[in-house]
């Protein structure tokens, strides 16, 4: 109990200076994994890193797409793309930004320690025509290409050779001694002043910054707060400005003075996984087979899951109960294949006797515990209603850190059973089959994010004809054959579309991105 006294104390210490009209406060659950632009394609991270660095592409607050440090782009044929880049561009040691740093930046994201991969894996090549035009050549036809390059932030050449950082971090190693994962050199509106990873990230507005943003802040804090309690407790007392906020906050937020709840549906579908891979499981009590590669057990995993009850109990109604992998706002969405699987523990009780579990068997769960909204108690939620058929879940909850650096590729795929959020970057459909839901091998190529390794080859045929179909009405029937496919086999048990959930002061105007990224572009802060 000491220790965490004095850890609550030494957070509200680190807050307790004085701040000025154009300073801006927030927290969160946790930092951001790395400094370092491709060590992890996790949104709360990009989306961090998305005020220091750029892509050639750029979101605003509307999820729509703009020109970054791209100013034009077109496909000169269905696998080559004319881009021209920005020109007047510094990086914050005041580097001139150009061609060479673009083609140096996507060799970079192929390099190993690398977790954007996935989006480099899209170019062939690139080839410099001068300072200030490129030509991007495309495997496969790739319509959503600029949409994914929103993600795929440019770094400098000079300034990561100088300082031996040719190579992306590995997330497995959040300790690194890789100098960007400690530093960063990136064209956005805010630079690091200083940087304590776990404690807190202090920015400043970039004053060589190439375009005009309307937010007014100088000064940003950004100090990770582990505890609901204790970051809802530094909002109230005016220590920060705006915090994530569990959905069970919100009636004690709504009836304080001087602070609102920001909230809305989010872009992001939290989903299971099972290993289907492996020929036994990593951590399970049985041991001659795979339990997984049986439909039928995924399936009892299925009806064992009573969705309305964890949307009422654990996220107080403000989830949307799925059966697919992509949220209603993404393209490709299809309304008449989003009934989740039935809830129905004596069907379950049936299809694992018929697998021959009449007795069940244990298995090893993986869950974040400050990564989603109520992540863990959600995974708690999963153990009690497994062990109601008699499947025994042994749940391990980590901080993102180890558990990104166990489940990913970089790790070796080290989990049996998982629990997972996705939100696409291109709010496209095609990001969801091609990234979580294509066949991958070991090192998670082609889909990286396909934790559990689920395989229908004929789910890959779609997914690569998606890709260059430009006429909608074929295209769309094409997403929906892929997850109808995926859905009949259980590949993945889709839970829900979390709440987006921000306690913020008065004085504070956020745009609420869909993918609950916070763009301090679109931050004032009232004088």
């Amino acid at each position: 109990m000491l220790k965490n006294i004095l850890f609550v104390g030494a957070v509200v210490s680190a807050l307790a200076a004085p701040v000025s009209a154009e300073s801006f406060r927030y927290s969160s659950q946790a930092d951001a994994l790395s400094l370092d632009p491709y060590s992890v394609n996790a949104t709360f991270t990009l989306g961090f890193l998305g005020n220091i660095y750029e892509g050639l592409t750029l979101y605003d607050s509307n999820l729509s797409l703009k020109p970054g440090l791209a100013t034009e782009w077109s496909t000169t044929s269905p696998t080559t793309w004319a881009v021209k880049l920005r020109e007047g561009v510094r990086f914050h040691d005041g580097g001139a930004f150009n061609a060479d740093d673009v083609i140096f930046s996507w060799q970079r994201s192929l390099t190993e320690g690398s977790d954007q991969k996935v989006r480099g894996r899209m170019i062939t090549k690139i080839d410099k025509v001068n300072d200030f035009e490129i030509i991007i050549t495309t495997k496969d036809p790739t319509p959503t290409l600029m949409q994914e390059m929103a993600f795929l932030y440019m770094m400098d050449k000079e300034w990561s050779e100088t300082n031996n950082a040719t190579e992306a971090t590995n997330v497995k190693d959040s300790n690194s001694a890789n100098f960007a994962n400690l530093n960063a050199n990136g064209t956005g509106p805010f630079k690091i002043v200083d940087r304590k990873s776990g404690v807190q990230t202090i920015m400043s507005r970039y004053e060589g910054y190439w375009g005009t943003i309307p937010t007014n802040i100088t000064t940003v804090t950004f100090t990770p707060i582990k505890e609901a309690p204790t970051r809802v407790a530094a909002l109230l007392s005016g220590q920060v400005d705006l915090v994530s906020v569990p959905v069970q906050d919100w009636d004690r937020l709504a009836d304080a003075e001087g602070v609102k709840v920001l909230s809305g549906p989010e872009a992001r579908t939290i989903f299971l996984g099972m290993d289907q891979v492996r020929a036994t499981l990593k951590n399970s009590s049985v041991t001659d087979k795979n339990p997984f590669k049986d439909i039928r057990v995924r399936k009892a995993f299925a009806h064992a899951l009573n969705l309305e009850a964890i949307r009422d109990r654990i996220m107080r109604g403000a989830a949307t109960p799925a059966g697919l992998m992509v949220a209603p706002q993404v393209n490709g969405f299809d309304a008449d294949l989003n009934q989740p699987y039935p809830y129905d523990p004596a069907k379950s009780k049936a299809l694992l006797a018929e697998a021959g579990y009449e007795d069940g068997f244990s298995v090893q769960m993986d869950c974040p515990n400050d990564r989603y909204v109520n992540d863990e108690k959600i995974c708690q939620a999963v153990v009690s209603m497994l062990a109601k058929v008699g499947v025994k879940v042994d749940l391990l909850a980590q901080p993102k850190t180890k558990f990104f650096g166990k489940v990913l590729a970089n790790g070796g795929y080290d989990t049996s059973f998982y629990l997972l959020g996705w939100t696409p970057a291109s709010m496209d459909s095609h990001n969801v089959l091609s990234i979580l839901m294509n066949c991958r091998d070991d090192k998670g190529t082609p889909s990286p994010f396909n934790l559990g390794g689920y395989c229908n080859p004929k789910v890959d045929e779609l997914t690569q004809a998606i890709a260059g179909e430009t006429d909608a009405k074929k295209r769309q029937a094409m997403i929906s054959e892929a997850f109808k496919i995926a859905k009949e086999d259980v590949g993945h048990l889709p839970l829900h579309q979390q709440p987006l959930s921000w306690g913020v002061s008065d004085r504070v105007s956020a745009a609420q991105r869909a993918d609950n990224v916070l763009d301090l572009r679109f931050v004032t802060v009232a004088k």
